[in-house]
């Protein structure tokens, strides 16, 4: 029955044109694949999704089935002989699917487990996510970054094993993931010190891959055990862990020496704000791991110069003693009060301009590193004050898509301890009207402000799955209709103009190029003149990329809020 209604589905959608499939066909779609799953129909389904005619269909729905597959894998006995049917149907889904769509679709699958299955499900998916991503055309160092920030964050939450037994046991499969995790990234840094030209694309990911590495070195290395004696040192998979991420730093242009004897003076953070940025303090644990891995267990210490030479400048000691009285403030102490005081106030504002105007790199990531140790100093209501100040005055989308992320961080630690009144409930209500609207409605120019869009939508995501609406601990369910009206409509509308405009300047540009004359291309609002059509193409294309994630994340959000709302309605009937 299930394979008929599946084979029905698909009759009906192989007449229509890709634009025309209907939300509902990818829902029952979904439903009549999970259902042949269910009752053991593999052999079918599979031919169903091998089938050339379908090829169309299965590249836009295909993902849907992404996750019920995976958990027939975790469900199923390892003796299961279905099993192989299992990994061959999720290998073609790899093959065939959208990979924007797949990428989603497995993050997701890698957020659901916790404890032992963690393990289990990231082992599981590795080799399929490096697929997808090896697939994208654009902006993969986002999606690297993604992939490896989802990644770590649940292996951040596994035991790390301090005896050589329990290291041999590998209980929660921490050294494992390790080991898997190597393998996974070295694609990636081979793309990097394999690229003789360099790109925006390619410090994009430089700065992907450099973040994956202090966060490693913080979790796990920084509480591993070593085995002893340094003759087992082969034996030991946390310690090739280690000895492969010092190598990653020097693949990518940091060697152990730049990177522990410029911290402090050169600190090394990232230019890409929309994802989760290191902390001061996990960035200073990370070179205390470094420098242990180095000079007490001897890793890479050949490396090692005898000397060494360090210029300063005055801003740059203006930095440094800022760290270093910030450094010894107790974290949330510095009341809310403070900010009453101009100079108090003027240190972030200096840091916002030094971070976004500074010519000198090294300074501009270091005031991004200093702000977020100012923020974790002040109290609870001091940082509820701050990010409505600097949402209303910094006119930068990386510095608002920054502020939105610790938004969401202290909803976070609200949600799940203590209820902290400025992170829930009416203080927040006030606050997600500041971050969940566009400044100019439809009109906003969405690739300038891509930063900040793309940092709502995902707080809004984590919202509408964190929080029921029947608890509502967040006001976000009795302000939804705002909401819809002055964020997700909008930018709708917004999206579908700017893909409009952007499709045309491709048209224009593709039509110049037959010429082979230089022309000019407008991103963003301005006018960059006098660019090979070729290169126009590359960065039109890339706009359109940008777009296509803004609505995939779009369409997610709006299908996780029709899901609980439906399901409250439904709990509300019972």
């Amino acid at each position: 029955m299930a394979v008929e209604e599946l084979q029905s589905i698909i009759k009906r959608c192989q007449i229509l044109e890709e634009q025309d499939f209907k939300e509902e066909d990818f829902g029952l779609f979904q439903l009549a694949g999970q259902r042949c799953l269910d009752e053991g129909h593999i052999d079918q389904l599979f031919e169903i999704i091998q089938n050339e005619k379908n090829k169309v269909i299965v590249k836009n729905m295909g993902w849907n089935l992404v996750g019920p597959v995976v958990r027939c894998l975790l469900w199923n006995d390892k003796e299961d002989e279905k099993r192989k049917y299992y990994f061959l149907m999720l290998d073609l889904l790899v093959e065939l699917c959208n990979p924007k769509e797949l990428l989603l679709g497995l993050l997701e699958l890698i957020e659901e487990p916790s404890g032992k299955q963690i393990s289990t499900v990231i082992l599981l998916l590795l080799r399929p996510l490096q697929t997808v991503i090896q697939k994208l055309r654009h902006n993969r160092a986002y999606s690297v970054g993604l992939a490896l920030s989802t990644l770590w964050s649940q292996l951040s939450v596994l035991p790390v094993p301090y005896t050589q037994g329990q290291m041999q046991a590998d209980e929660y499969g921490l050294c494992q993931c390790c080991e898997a995790l190597v393998e996974f990234t070295k694609p990636f840094v081979e793309e990097v010190t394999g690229d003789e030209e360099p790109s925006v694309e390619n410090e994009k990911l430089k700065d992907e891959l450099l973040k994956f590495c202090f966060k490693s070195l913080k979790c796990p290395l920084l509480t591993a055990q070593f085995l002893e004696p340094p003759e087992q040192a082969d034996t030991d998979p946390l310690r090739r862990f280690a000895a492969e991420i010092i190598g990653f730093l020097s693949a990518i242009g940091y060697p152990f020496p730049k990177v522990i004897f410029n911290h402090g003076r050169k600190k090394k953070t990232w230019d890409y704000l929309e994802f989760e940025e290191e902390e001061d303090k996990q960035l200073s644990d990370s070179m205390a791991s470094l420098a242990y891995l180095v000079f007490v267990q001897g890793i890479s210490i050949d490396q090692l110069p005898m000397v060494l030479r360090t210029e300063e400048s005055v801003l740059s000691k203006g930095l440094d003693l800022l760290e270093n009285s910030l450094l010894r403030t107790e974290d949330s102490s510095l009341l809310h009060q403070c900010l009453e005081i101009k100079s108090f106030l003027t240190v972030p504002q200096g840091l916002v301009k030094v971070m976004t105007l500074c010519p000198i790199e090294t300074l501009r990531k270091k005031s991004l590193a200093l702000l977020q140790l100012y923020i974790n100093k002040l109290d609870s209501q001091g940082k509820y004050t701050l990010f409505r100040c600097l949402l209303n005055t910094s006119n930068h989308s990386g510095v608002e898509a920054f502020i939105i992320q610790n938004i969401k961080n202290q909803i976070d630690m609200s949600l799940k301890g203590t209820p902290n009144k400025w992170f829930t409930g009416p203080q927040l209500v006030s606050l997600l009207h500041l971050v969940l609207f566009l400044p100019e409605g439809a009109e906003t120019d969405l690739l300038q402000n891509s930063d900040r869009i793309m940092a709502s939508l995902n707080l809004l995501r984590y919202l509408v799955i964190k929080d029921n609406e029947n608890d509502n601990q967040t006001g976000l369910w009795t302000e939804l209709e705002k909401i819809e009206n002055n964020f997700l409509k909008p930018l709708h509308t917004g999206l579908n103009m700017s893909k409009a405009h952007y499709e045309a300047e491709i048209k224009n540009s593709q039509e110049v190029q037959k010429s082979k004359d230089l022309c000019s291309v407008t991103v963003g609002g301005e006018e960059i003149p006098n660019m090979p059509p070729e290169m126009q193409l590359k960065v039109l294309h890339s706009a359109l990329f940008t777009f296509d994630l803004i609505e995939s994340v779009l369409a997610r959000v709006e299908e996780l809020i029709e899901i609980k709302t439906k399901s409250t309605s439904d709990e509300n009937m019972r």
